[in-house]
């Protein structure tokens, strides 16, 4: 499942449409003579044959349906997928149907590449907030599931230290989580938690920039998307990476890796701050001794990230095509599909009665917890052409402070660099 981790931490945003102004797609996709109208469709999942195998079973069953409309399916490997996409769109050769990771979204509407999805409502607002990918007020992506985040830990080991377990009600508190870890290494852990810092790329933002929202920063100012000045450099910004530099400084946590759940598996940390896509490994592991526990409450109410893998319809699928490819979307967001993506791969089902379907997600399936914490604490990163500039900013910044560099005036950094790029691309159109 850590490869489905990378469904967001490193979906190559460096790929997407930056500094270089709008492309505008203008391919029509393809269409067949005298048969079913061809819908050309292109996803990210080659190598991952759990996933393939329900859009297989989708298309199949779409195909078979009706006799209008026939959908084709392209696969790319993930790596090098937004290239495939991009480079495409500069050659006026997009697919009609195309998955993207969903903070890429508003960089790929401004360029020109997606058209506004025009799902019935009906649909669109029975999907989790995060599963819809929203730009300037229209649709223009959807996605059938969304990922979680969650702290794990021993039931054992929290209460031989004498620790309160949080509950999603009462997550711990900034104090709380402080004392629980002097506690932890008192203890006996060296470093007690696992932030995952050995990681890279868009994990930095999709896993840290909620807890700095928590804290009541944010990457950006939201409210108009033009500057991250008070947001990112703000006094509760700089308190909480100081927390976030302090947390390294006194050896709670550490970035000597590995990527991936298999210190806690080990035993070697007593926390580990991870996804869904660990849960399954670590229950056949750990078994009722683990916990999923809900993200820390940093003053302004516990937060994780949200937006996986959506759908959309680029601008290069003609009339006639653009309405296949609706037709195809709208007859796969099934609950039956929704729950069999859930469980072939791990991830929250999209809709409450395709989770409540789930052998995991279920009322009394073992990863239940996991749509709880994603329903009522997932947080988007924020919907802004601009987003990989601020995600790749943010890492950086990030990582300098974790490295030791000065809190404030790395921030200020960040924040010119953010302003810099949106002064420069004409506040991207807002």
């Amino acid at each position: 499942m850590r490869q489905s981790l990378s469904i967001i931490a490193a979906a190559g945003l460096l790929a997407s449409v930056s500094l270089t102004g709008c492309a505008k797609a203008s391919h029509d996709g393809s269409a067949s003579g005298g048969g079913p109208v061809q819908i050309t469709m292109w996803t990210h999942s080659a190598g991952n044959p759990g996933e393939l195998a329900v859009y297989k079973k989708i298309i199949t069953d779409f195909n078979a349906s009706q006799s209008k409309y026939q959908v084709v399916q392209q696969n790319f490997p993930q790596g090098s997928y937004n290239d495939a996409i991009t480079s495409a769109a500069a050659a006026h050769k997009l697919p009609c149907l195309m998955d993207m990771d969903g903070p890429i979204m508003p960089n790929w509407a401004w360029a020109g590449y997606l058209q506004p999805l025009n799902l019935p409502s009906s649909l669109i607002d029975g999907l989790l907030p995060t599963a819809v990918g929203r730009y300037k007020g229209e649709v223009y992506s959807a996605g059938y599931w969304d990922a979680a985040m969650a702290i794990f830990a021993r039931k054992s080991v929290l209460t031989e230290a004498g620790v309160r377990v949080p509950t999603v009600d009462q997550p711990w508190t900034l104090d709380e989580f402080n004392a629980v870890n002097a506690k932890l290494k008192a203890a006996g852990y060296d470093t007690p938690l696992d932030l995952g810092a050995a990681d890279k790329g868009e994990w930095w933002s999709y896993a840290y920039s909620p807890m700095l929202a928590s804290a009541g920063g944010d990457e950006i100012d939201r409210t108009a998307m033009k500057s991250a000045d008070g947001k990112l450099n703000g006094p509760d910004a700089v308190r909480f990476f100081t927390w976030f530099q302090q947390a390294f400084k006194k050896g709670w946590t550490n970035n000597n890796g590995p990527v991936g759940n298999q210190n806690f598996i080990d035993n070697k940390v007593a926390l580990s701050y991870t996804g869904v896509w660990n849960a399954q490994d670590a229950l056949q592991k750990v078994g009722s001794d683990l916990l999923v526990l809900p993200p820390v409450d940093f003053g302004h109410g516990a937060k994780i990230g949200g937006a996986s893998w959506q759908w959309g319809i680029s601008t290069a699928c003609g009339t006639q095509q653009s309405e296949g490819a609706r037709a195809y979307l709208q007859y796969s967001f099934q609950d039956k599909y929704l729950t069999d993506f859930a469980d072939s791969q791990v991830v929250i089902p999209s809709t409450s009665t395709a989770a409540a379907a789930s052998k995991y997600f279920g009322p009394n399936g073992s990863l239940h917890q996991f749509a709880e914490l994603s329903q009522k604490f997932a947080l988007a990163r924020p919907a802004t052409p601009g987003y990989p500039v601020i995600s790749t900013t943010f890492e950086k910044a990030a990582k300098d402070i974790m490295n030791g560099a000065d809190v404030k005036s790395t921030l200020d950094t960040a924040v010119q660099a953010i302003d810099s790029d949106i002064s420069s691309n004409n506040n991207y159109g807002s």
